[in-house]
């Protein structure tokens, strides 16, 4: 059986789907027609992808093809109506990373709390300014809104009980066993974004949560407060939000994910949002440790074998 990987994946799932007798193309870094050639080339059976997109062209170009999987969870980058069409399974990889995202999600409030950016720049530019960077607020007794309480949504909520945070969230399921265990309160996006000194968003991309967080939204929310984003771009509207931080109508904002990002063998960063003071940003990173990587590579050739072994298909998003 032949495997397209076409993202940077950890060394020891490649050796494990080569021990398993699999003949693995790795090539990164291919987007677009190079993609779409290279995976009809190789003749693949299976395409793993991690933030590669996987446009119609690619899938109705590599007539072998019966399974894509996705070495993470969100499959927004894939055209999942087009492989269904093609009788293609598309499976993921949910929940290996959740800590590593709630990890960042937690460093990034602290962050944003504390000003650390901005302190950090100030010191490179030999500016010593304790009086302004003084004025914390804390974030014990603070009130965290988490909107959608999936695995990343849980993994958040547990570290920031910790930090003896507020927890409000919304999500179409209530959980009463994790608001009884981790103090959670259960509430409309309205109260959520009124009650809260923090958001962050945990919730998949697509034409449902686009710009889910807009203008109305943020006119609700407090001045003082912030807001995060370490799910998909796009949920925000980043120049409703750039607007409003400007205005001083939000605390500020940190994004590990952007409405506009480079593709996977670009290195220019075009998206204005982050010339933004009181906005932070990192590299759509939240996935990406050591442990998390390890968990996902462990995940992604569980899979593989399952199909190829089984005729099974795990985590299938399109059965």
């Amino acid at each position: 059986m032949n495997v397209f990987v076409a993202d940077k994946f950890e060394s020891a799932g490649l050796d494990a789907l080569k021990s398993a007798g699999f003949e693995v193309a790795y090539t990164p870094g291919l987007s677009g027609d190079e993609l779409a050639r290279s995976v009809e080339a190789s003749k693949a059976d299976v395409l793993i992808v991690r933030s590669t997109r996987v446009p119609a062209n690619v899938i109705d170009k590599a007539p072998n093809l019966r399974l894509i999987v996705r070495a993470g969870s969100g499959v927004d980058t894939i055209d999942v109506p087009a492989a269904t069409r093609r009788g293609v399974r598309v499976c993921n990889c949910p929940g290996q990373n959740s800590v590593a995202v709630a990890e960042l999600t937690l460093g990034l409030m602290i962050a944003l709390d504390r000003r650390i950016v901005d302190e950090t720049e100030d010191l490179r530019q030999r500016v010593w300014n304790k009086k302004e960077y003084s004025k914390a607020r804390g974030l014990k007794g603070r009130a965290l809104g988490i909107v959608g309480l999936g695995r990343i949504g849980i993994e958040v909520a547990k570290r920031a009980a910790a930090f003896e945070m507020k927890l409000l969230y919304v999500d179409i399921v209530p959980r009463p066993d994790l608001e009884k265990s981790l103090g959670l309160r259960h509430v409309g996006m309205h109260e959520l974004l009124r009650e809260s000194d923090f958001i962050t968003l945990h919730v998949p991309g697509g034409p449902k949560t686009h710009h889910l967080i807009g203008r109305e939204e943020l006119s609700l929310m407090k001045p003082t407060a912030f807001i995060l984003n370490c799910s998909r771009g796009g949920i925000i509207d980043e120049q409703a939000m750039s607007e409003a931080v400007k205005a001083g109508r939000l605390g500020g904002a940190a994004l590990d994910v952007y409405e506009v990002e480079p593709g996977a063998s670009e290195t220019e960063f075009r998206d204005p949002v982050v010339l933004t003071p009181r906005v932070y940003g990192t590299h759509h990173v939240g996935a990406s440790t050591e442990q998390a990587q390890l968990a996902v590579a462990e995940e992604t050739v569980r899979i593989v074998k399952a199909f190829h072994d089984e005729g099974q298909y795990l985590n299938c998003v399109n059965p």
